[in-house]
């Protein structure tokens, strides 16, 4: 690879910029942090992803990556350097794609990613974050009350019979469960010799 034409002041100035704890992400987990939310740092959502978030929810399976404007394109914010524009552009598309890349692989793990704009007030982003977690709880609440539902109605419908490994007993005539030689089982309060 040639080396990239640069200036003292630029070297100098890209060194200094932080990939962890900026500025904003740091505004962005007091805020969340204040509203009570709780979270883990810097991990790694889904294992065998190579791709940490910023801020993630396990239980919610809500991943927040705070994006800066200059290095993910912002629609709104995104310079396009004039020296070096081929690399940069290389650069900075790669990294869309890399984010486009990395939301679909979460999807498709059960997580949702959250992308928040470095240039976004945190308090607005905080209250965003904090709705889809709260709303992605429901949902897992909802999805485990119905698989509930759905076990009780279950064993209200086995109720006629045992349920074994095998599967269902069938009942003898009077209800109760026929012995392994197919003849009625006998109650056990009844006297056999």
């Amino acid at each position: 690879m040639e080396a990239l034409e640069s200036t003292p002041e630029v070297r100098a100035r890209m060194s200094r910029q932080k990939s962890k704890d900026t500025r904003i992400e740091v505004a962005l987990r007091k805020a969340l942090h204040a509203s009570g939310l709780r979270f883990r740092v810097h991990g790694r959502p889904v294992k065998g992803v190579r791709r940490e978030a910023d801020i993630v929810f396990g239980p919610a399976r809500v991943a927040v990556f705070v994006d800066g404007c200059f290095w993910h394109g912002c629609p709104d914010h995104a310079t396009w350097p004039r020296r070096n524009a081929e690399f940069w552009r290389a650069k900075i598309e790669g990294n869309r794609a890399r984010d486009q890349d990395t939301d679909a692989r979460l999807a498709e793990a059960g997580w949702l990613a959250v992308r928040v704009w470095e240039h976004e007030p945190p308090a607005e982003s905080a209250v965003r974050v904090a709705e889809v977690v709260a709303r992605r709880k429901a949902e897992r609440a909802a999805r485990a009350a119905a698989r509930t539902a759905a076990r009780a109605e279950a064993a209200r419908t086995a109720v006629g019979g045992v349920r074994t490994v095998a599967g269902d007993v069938p009942a003898a005539a009077d209800g109760a469960p026929e012995a392994a030689g197919g003849a009625p089982a006998e109650d056990e309060g009844s006297a056999a010799g």
